[in-house]
């Protein structure tokens, strides 16, 4: 390496300019000698289920148990991500996954496992992989300033397949040499280091001023803002369809090895290290391909070169070319792949990102679950080679799908505005009063109609992603120049919640149409209790408590709707 090109690496915006916060270097070494042991312990799944049977079927299913529990569990873990102490988060679920390492371990060394075992247990470590991942990933922003944080996401990349590099390798050899128990036993040794790294990390974390949501509210606040937000929403319909697509070259690798290339394990180790080489490649490059190309075509631009790579896998004998092909395919894939993840994390902000980042792990993990189940049933029907063959058309065509879902252009990460000052209250609420309703009355120039209205659609997405529902904007025909925004907030907690989750984007967006409003008198804002019998006296001589103020919470910065 040269010392410009060492420059350029460590600069602001180089790829390994996040190691030189120590704390992320920690974690980050301690999270690829991790990702080495679930790499050695994947070849030994898989190996171990084609001693055990000569299903196809049960073969791929391994690769889709160890993904299916990130599709299945990842909104969950967003949740709890988000609500606690992502340390605490991160260091439950590694003792779950070393729990389950342990015992697969034991099992395999007295000679118990069947095909139905290992596949529960790679479940459970692939749970929790599940759980941590999610906290793991939106934690990456506490440890690195926001200007490295799209080269710490690619490092955290570049650390997985760098064991996807030379990691299948070993395994390879462990499994030849030792057998599939130690490669099981060497993924258990290898969670430690990042267990005694994340408990020896003294994490900062600020109160919040409100009182933690529920997980299964916590869950819905997570869906509700990835359904309204249409960038999120296509990014993820994108890693879906290309973890489906292209999900077959990881499922059916086994067979390649041993069908078509006619090795064992070895083979099979090294043909997954040529893939995880390329995914290295694909890392480095990630930042060349963001200034020189848009979103969407870096990912139609990898789509198909990976249709090309996985044909040439197909119809190929030779190891040697069979490797160059895998080379290929993953380092576009990765390229795709970390795309993706930067997307949602720079567009999500601080309150919802760790069930952003569960979405899209559930994403890519369901699509790679889903596509490995189903070309392991088609490769039951026509063979590896035709299957495989399928599976290239199919990535041919994914781009088609950027006609209706274009990917969003990726811009600067999304940053939290200021704390608003509380409303004034007047009546007796507790944080479960509601519903609340909340009307804005706008006075807009009538030829300012249209260009309103627009700007509102913005703001019913603001709205609503932020926890309001029930929302409408309607203009009174009396009057013409008055407008009357409405929404509901479920309690007064809610409200409040959904007040100051706004982004400053968002702020400005509100702004935008605060703008268009006329006249002398300043914009009128109605929040009224929908369902008030806790507020009125009973009987004349009842007290009336209505002028005390509930749920005090510091005021702080500006105020608004």
């Amino acid at each position: 390496m040269t010392e410009a090109s060492g420059r350029t690496m460590f600069s602001a915006d180089g790829v390994a300019a996040p190691l030189r916060h120590a704390l992320f270097r920690r974690i980050w070494l301690a999270s690829l000698l991790s990702n080495f042991g679930l790499m050695i312990q994947s070849v030994g799944a898989a190996w171990a289920m084609t001693q055990m049977t000569s299903s196809a079927d049960k073969v791929a299913l391994v690769q889709t148990a160890l993904m299916l529990p990130i599709m299945l569990i990842s909104m969950p873990a967003g949740a709890i991500a988000d609500m606690y102490d992502r340390r605490v988060v991160s260091l439950m679920a590694l003792m779950i996954a070393l729990t389950g390492a342990t015992a697969l371990t034991v099992l395999a060394r007295f000679g118990l496992v069947t095909p139905e075992i290992l596949l529960a247990f790679c479940f459970v470590i692939g749970s929790g992989m599940a759980l941590f991942g999610p906290a793991w990933q939106a934690s990456v922003s506490e440890q690195v300033p926001a200007e490295t944080l799209p080269s710490a996401v690619a490092l955290n990349g570049i650390s997985y397949n760098i064991a996807r590099s030379f990691g299948p390798a070993i395994g390879g050899i462990v499994v030849a040499t030792a057998g599939a128990v130690a490669a099981f036993a060497a993924n258990a040794v290898l969670y430690l280091p990042l267990l005694i790294v994340l408990f020896l990390w003294r994490r900062q974390s600020e109160p919040s001023r409100l009182p933690r949501e529920r997980l299964n509210r916590a869950i819905v606040s997570g869906v509700r803002y990835i359904a309204n937000s249409p960038s999120i929403r296509i990014v993820l319909a994108r890693t879906l369809a290309t973890g489906i697509a292209g999900g077959s070259v990881s499922a059916l690798m086994p067979l390649v090895a041993r069908d078509l290339l006619h090795g064992g394990a070895q083979t099979y180790g090294i043909m997954l290290g040529a893939f995880g080489m390329g995914a290295v490649i694909g890392a480095l490059n990630i930042g060349m391909a963001r200034k020189r190309l848009s979103a969407e075509a870096s990912v139609r631009g990898c789509a198909l070169i990976m249709g090309v790579a996985i044909a040439v896998i197909a119809i190929s004998n030779s190891p040697v070319i069979t490797a160059a092909a895998l080379v290929l395919a993953g380092s576009v894939w990765m390229l795709a792949v970390a795309l993706f993840n930067i997307g949602v994390q720079l567009s999500a902000p601080r309150w919802v990102a760790g069930r952003s980042l569960a979405a899209f792990q559930a994403a890519i993990a369901g699509g790679i679950a889903i596509g490995s189940w189903g070309w392991g049933h088609i490769t039951d029907q026509v063979g590896v080679e035709s299957a495989l063959l399928i599976s290239a058309a199919a990535m041919f065509a994914s781009p088609l799908l950027g006609l209706w879902l274009k990917m969003p252009p990726v811009g600067s990460r999304t940053e939290d505005a200021d704390v608003l000052a509380d409303p004034e209250v007047q009546l007796l609420l507790t944080g479960r009063s509601g519903p609340l309703v909340v009307e804005i009355e706008y006075r807009v120039d009538q030829e300012q109609a249209r260009a309103f209205h627009n700007v509102m659609q913005d703001v019913q997405l603001s709205r609503q992603r932020n926890g309001a529902y029930g929302w409408s904007i309607a203009r009174d025909i009396a009057d013409p120049e008055l407008w009357t925004e409405r929404y509901h907030c479920p309690t007064w907690l809610d409200y409040l919640r959904q007040r100051n989750r706004s982004t400053q984007a968002e702020r400005a967006l509100h702004q935008r149409a605060m703008d268009f409003h006329l006249g002398p008198d300043p914009i009128r804002v109605r929040r009224m209790l929908e369902r008030p019998f806790g507020s009125v006296r009973w009987k004349d001589d009842t007290p009336d408590r209505a002028g005390a103020e509930v749920v005090p919470v510091s005021s702080v910065g500006g105020s608004t709707t």
